[in-house]
């Protein structure tokens, strides 16, 4: 079975809306939309109050190559633009749009009479940076969590070429089942995406890598690959159920088997990676003419009443989700955006959804809690689990020391924060706590 090495765990999946059907939540009749929906600079506004907007127009303008646009996902009138706090109780720019009633039932009916603004054979007819200019004109952003904004990724540095299209369909965290729910429901539109990034990264062999964990996506894919005649092109492989099979740099060994090197990019082995979400929102832009304005969210825990993969308007609140979900169970503890692995814990739930969100995670009293901190024991378990080969016992502690130098020599850059290490570790010991305040020091000196 295809994997990775070095490294790597094995979780409990806890995969509670496996199977789930994706709900489509009616459009709130409020969005505050955040301009800093991604990584880079942050897009600039482009309304002021009292404005009104239509459904899809762009309210804040990428700065930068390395930003993205940012669009309504309603109709309405801009009622305010201000700081606000995110959910993790930073302060992000945003403006607020509220609809009318008129506003809200033009944009339910373009929403049920949608039709596609070019065929499939139409959008591959299109030159690559036509393409290129769709996608950075929609605001797409890679949606497994990262949010790097796509037409990056499709703009390679001179000299590099791209050979595969290797898109992630792995999933590995614990709980998150939005990919697995997508791949079931949107199998043939996130192939024709997947067709359109090929044109775009101008390649000629896509490699679709799916946790065996997850047959009936595996099945809906090949399906969607068969219907579009395209199986010469595009492959599915199945991969090992194994954390983090999703990171990069393993998905791209597990599928190619090549090592991208120490601060090199995927392109430097000549792959393009992309998740089967942006894929789909590919699709959207190309084929359906519409921005990137809604993603899936896994809303899930071991005590939610109403579990489930919920499709939103971007600036939705957060607590309107979760109260669709059935509110807060009672022994709640911690509420975490994405999984347990890779996810932070919130401030505040009171705070609009973003691209980068793929899960709202809410974890009991008696999960919420790491146990008391004891020595180190020497064990290496931490050395066994990294999967990308590092020490991260002596990089943790020579960031607590503050002995940044070195443990940037000995390559405390080259983490990915998959939190493996911390997961393994028998003394509880905060490893990649430290570890990311190592990298944030170097970072910060570096400015």
């Amino acid at each position: 079975m295809h994997t990775f090495k070095p490294g790597g765990i094995h979780p409990p999946q806890s995969k509670i809306t496996a199977g789930k059907p994706i709900i489509d939540v009616e459009l709130p009749y409020s969005v505050v939309v955040t301009f800093s929906q991604h990584i880079g600079a942050s897009a600039v506004c482009q309304v002021k109050k009292g404005d009104h907007v239509n459904r899809g127009d762009v309210v804040a303008r990428a700065s930068g190559f390395v930003s993205a646009n940012v669009h309504t996902p309603i109709s309405g009138t801009v009622v305010k633009i201000d700081s606000a706090k995110s959910a993790y109780g930073l302060p992000a720019e945003t403006v607020t749009i509220e609809a009318s009633e008129e506003d809200h039932q033009s944009d339910l009916s373009t929403i049920a009479s949608a039709q596609p603004v070019r065929t499939i054979e139409e959008a591959l007819a299109l030159p690559p940076q036509e393409i290129v200019s769709i996608i950075d004109a929609a605001g797409i952003v890679g949606l497994g969590g990262a949010a790097f904004p796509t037409k990056v990724k499709l703009t390679p540095p001179a000299g590099s070429v791209a050979q595969v299209l290797i898109i992630n369909g792995a999933e590995c965290e614990p709980y998150l089942t939005n990919d697995d729910a997508l791949m079931r429901s949107n199998a043939i539109e996130i192939v024709e995406g997947i067709l359109i990034l090929m044109k775009a990264a101008k390649v000629d062999r896509t490699i679709v890598g799916i946790e065996d964990n997850k047959p009936e996506a595996i099945a809906a894919m090949r399906a969607a690959v068969a219907a579009t005649k395209v199986a010469d092109n595009v492959e599915i492989m199945p991969l090992k159920t194994k954390y983090p099979q999703g990171g990069e740099k393993q998905l791209i060994e597990a599928t190619i088997g090549k090592e991208v090197q120490a601060g090199k990019l995927p392109i430097s082995v000549g792959a393009v990676v992309q998740n089967v979400a942006t894929a789909f929102a590919v699709y959207q832009a190309v084929i359906m003419g519409e921005p990137l304005m809604s993603r899936v969210i896994t809303v899930t825990g071991p005590s939610v009443q109403h579990p489930g993969n919920y499709r939103v308007a971007l600036g939705t609140n957060m607590r309107a989700i979760v109260e669709l979900a059935g509110g807060f169970p009672a022994d709640t503890g911690k509420i975490v955006l994405g999984g347990p692995m890779m996810g932070r814990a919130v401030v505040s739930i009171d705070a609009p959804t973003v691209k980068g969100v793929s899960g709202i995670l809410m974890l009991p009293e008696s999960e919420s809690h790491r146990g008391k901190v004891q020595p180190c024991i020497r064990c290496a378990k931490c050395v066994e689990a990294c999967p990308m080969g590092l020490e991260p016992y002596l990089l943790s502690t020579l960031s607590r020391l503050n002995e940044i130098q070195r443990a940037k020599s000995l390559g405390v850059m080259n983490c990915i924060e998959c939190g493996s290490c911390s997961y393994v570790c028998p003394s509880w010991r905060p490893i990649l706590d430290y570890i990311r305040l190592g990298k944030r020091s170097i970072k910060l000196t570096s400015q």
